[in-house]
C-alpha cells in the first residue's frame, strides 16, 4: 500500500510516506482531528533584564501586544501560572551522541524529579535515530519515566570488521536502525500526536546536535507542527565535536559526501546549531549549548527556572475572520527588557 510502518516492542512507528496515516499505538487509537475556535489566545512569556536575569514583578500594564501590527487588549494576566505542565523529552540516540548520552540520561532524571508535580503534570519520552520511538507515553509517574530513561541507548553498532549493511548512511532512503537521525519527524510526532491534545502549558525539550540526516518531514514541517500545538521547544545542543569525523558510516554524514537527509523536498541543513535555534526561536522556547562553562545540569536548572516563572497573558483578537498564521509581537514598556515568547499562532 506504499507505506512501511515498523512498530517496536515499546510501541511507535518508523516510516510512512503518508504521514497523516501514522499513529501512535499505545493502547488507544489517536485518530481525532484537531480544530480550535480561536476566542482567547494565550501567550506564555519569560522576561529578562539587561543582565539576563528573569524579571518576576511585572504587571499587565507593563506589556504591550499586537497581532499582525494591530494593537490588542490584554484581558487576562497572571504572574505565575499554576496551569498543568506537559513536558516532552526528545532524546537523540544516533551515534553522534555516543559520548554524551550517559550525561543526558542522568541530568534528565534529576530534572524530571525536580520539575514534575505529582498528580498535576505529565511527561513523555521519545528517542530518535533512524527511527522515532515512544519509550514512555504521557504519565505523571516518575518511576515509569525513570525506567524509560534507562532504556535510552544507542542503536546496535556493527562489530569490528563487519560490513555496514547501509551503504548510504543517513540518506533519504535509509531507514535502517544503524544510520540516520530523524529529528524533524520526532518533533512533528510529539507535537501532532501528543501535545496537540493537551491543555495548559506545554514544552518540548530536545537533546541533540541538531543534525537531521533522515527525516521524511522538513524543518518547516516540524516548526509548524509545534506552533499549531501551542508548544514551546527548548533545544539543548549537546554534541561531540569529533563525532562525525570518527564515525563515517555510522549514523553521521561521511566527509566524502553522501547521505545528508533533506526531509520531504527540503534542503539538508548541516549546521545543527542554526536548526535548533530556529526551532526554539519560532516556538517561544530557548536555545542552549552545553559547554564546560554551561554543563547540562546548569542548562536544566535554567529551563526549570523559566518554566516556574512565566507570565500568562490572554487576549481576544479583534480580527474575527481569516485563517492562517498570525504574528504576535509582545514587548515590555520598560527599557532594557527582553520578552521571550512565541512568534504567533494559526487561526482556523
Amino acid at each position: 500500500m506504499g507505506c512501511d510502518i515498523k512498530i517496536s516492542r515499546r510501541s511507535v512507528l518508523a516510516s510512512c510516506a503518508l504521514w497523516p496515516a501514522v499513529r501512535l499505538l499505545r493502547g488507544q487509537q489517536a485518530n481525532t482531528t484537531f480544530s480550535t475556535d480561536v476566542k482567547v489566545v494565550n501567550v506564555f512569556a519569560t522576561v529578562r533584564n539587561k543582565q539576563g536575569q528573569i524579571v518576576r514583578d511585572l504587571t499587565k500594564d507593563d506589556f504591550q501586544l499586537d497581532e499582525d501590527g494591530r494593537p490588542q487588549t490584554i484581558k487576562y494576566f497572571s504572574q505565575e501560572s499554576d496551569l498543568p505542565l506537559t513536558l516532552g523529552l526528545l532524546i537523540d540516540t544516533s551515534f553522534s551522541q555516543r559520548t554524551v548520552l550517559a550525561q543526558e540520561r542522568t541530568a534528565s532524571r534529576r530534572f524530571l524529579e525536580q520539575v514534575l508535580r505529582p498528580e498535576k503534570d505529565l511527561a513523555f519520552i521519545i528517542h530518535f535515530d533512524s527511527e522515532v520511538e515512544l519509550l514512555q507515553d504521557l504519565t505523571s509517574s516518575r518511576e515509569k519515566l525513570e525506567k524509560s530513561l534507562g532504556e535510552v541507548q544507542l542503536p546496535a553498532e556493527p562489530r569490528l570488521g563487519q560490513r555496514n549493511p547501509n551503504p548510504n548512511p543517513g540518506g533519504r532512503g535509509s531507514r535502517g536502525r544503524r544510520g540516520g537521525t530523524d529529528l524533524y519527524d520526532a518533533v512533528m510526532l510529539a507535537a501532532d500526536e501528543l501535545m496537540k491534545k493537551q491543555k495548559g502549558r506545554k514544552a518540548l525539550i530536545i537533546l541533540s546536535d541538531g543534525v537531521d540526516t533522515g527525516s521524511k518531514m522538513t524543518l518547516e514541517d516540524g516548526v509548524e507542527s509545534a506552533q499549531r500545538a501551542d508548544t514551546l521547544a527548548y533545544s539543548v545542543l549537546f554534541a561531540d565535536p569529533n563525532a562525525y569525523g570518527r564515525m563515517g558510516g555510522f549514523g553521521g554524514p561521511s566527509r566524502r559526501g553522501g547521505g545528508w537527509g533533506r526531509g520531504r523536498g527540503g534542503m539538508g541543513e548541516r549546521d545543527g546549531k542554526k536548526v535548533l535555534e530556529r526551532i526554539s526561536g519560532e516556538t517561544g522556547g530557548r536555545f542552549f549549548e552545553v559547554s564546560h562553562k554551561e554543563p547540562i545540569d546548569k542548562v536544566y536548572s535554567d529551563i526549570e527556572e523559566e518554566l516556574r516563572n512565566q507570565y500568562n497573558l490572554g487576549y481576544t483578537p479583534d480580527r474575527k475572520d481569516g485563517a492562517g498564521y498570525r504574528r504576535i509581537h509582545l514587548t515590555g514598556r520598560q527599557k532594557g527588557l527582553v520578552v521571550q515568547t512565541r512568534d504567533g499562532y494559526y487561526a482556523t
